[in-house]
């Protein structure tokens, strides 16, 4: 080989790594920056997200922080660059405070200087009940897989958003709480199967959310790209076809 062929060899070589490198790069930023995909685990945000749902997390409307690299890294505390508050009614994907390697979603309720009470199961704000309409009824699934009768409620927040809800039972036992006001930085957010979501009305020492600090945000929930009846597991693998939910490809989260 001569000398030239070498050097045109090497050259290549060079450039397949740094195409490459150039790839990734994009990929990280576009993840860091832009949008990161999810997946749901559990039912407490049924019916708004079921189990097995894939989503993305828009991240840019609240801006961005450690909690937004999508990989976890020990960073300094130094606030949000392009910071923004969310919105009562966003569904939001952020860093669980009782350990920021798992990524948890929620619904925004509380804001900062809002106070906020659960009363027989209804949501007040500052003193201001959320509305409930009736809207039937719906399967809530648990996270091992079995299913109950839930009844189905359209509420209405302040700011006039709307979503359904699912209440599986009277008198549970985060129906009733102590009115909290949401300190600065933090935010105050359930999950819509309100009987099954340990979300800012149980402490993080107790396995919830607690009142969520703005810097874990990573993203807003805005679409489900996909979606698979995780009860399929337990069927044949030839079967596992039949569990996607085509229905949910591609639909707004709300």
């Amino acid at each position: 080989m001569s000398k030239t062929q070498a050097a045109e060899g090497k050259t290549t070589w060079r450039g397949q790594i740094a195409q490459f490198a150039a790839i990734v790069a994009c990929v990280f930023i576009a993840k860091g920056a832009i949008a990161e995909p999810f997946y749901v685990p559990s039912g407490s945000m049924e019916p708004t997200l079921l189990i097995g749902d894939a989503l993305v997390a828009s991240k840019f409307p609240y801006g961005y922080g450690a909690a937004s690299l999508p990989i976890q890294i020990t960073l300094p505390e130094t606030g949000r660059l392009f910071g923004d508050t969310p919105k009562r009614g966003d569904v939001v994907v952020f860093r669980w405070p009782g350990d920021r390697s798992q990524a948890w979603v929620k619904r925004v309720v509380g804001l900062p200087g809002d106070r906020i009470q659960m009363r027989q199961g209804q949501l007040f704000i500052n003193n201001r009940a959320a509305s409930l309409r009736p809207d039937g009824t719906g399967e809530a699934e648990d996270d091992r897989g079995f299913s109950e009768k839930a009844n189905r409620y359209i509420e209405t927040l302040p700011n006039g958003v709307e979503h359904a809800i699912y209440k599986v039972r009277d008198n549970g036992r985060l129906d009733n709480t102590p009115e909290v006001t949401v300190p600065p930085g933090m935010l105050f957010v359930l999950g819509d199967n309100r009987d099954n979501s340990a979300d800012s009305r149980v402490a993080v020492r107790d396995g919830g959310v607690g009142l969520l600090p703005i810097d874990n945000l990573i993203g807003r929930a805005d679409a489900v790209v996909g979606s698979w009846d995780m009860g399929m597991r337990s069927q044949p693998v030839w079967t596992w076809l039949a569990g996607l939910r085509f229905d949910r490809f591609f639909t707004s989260v709300r």
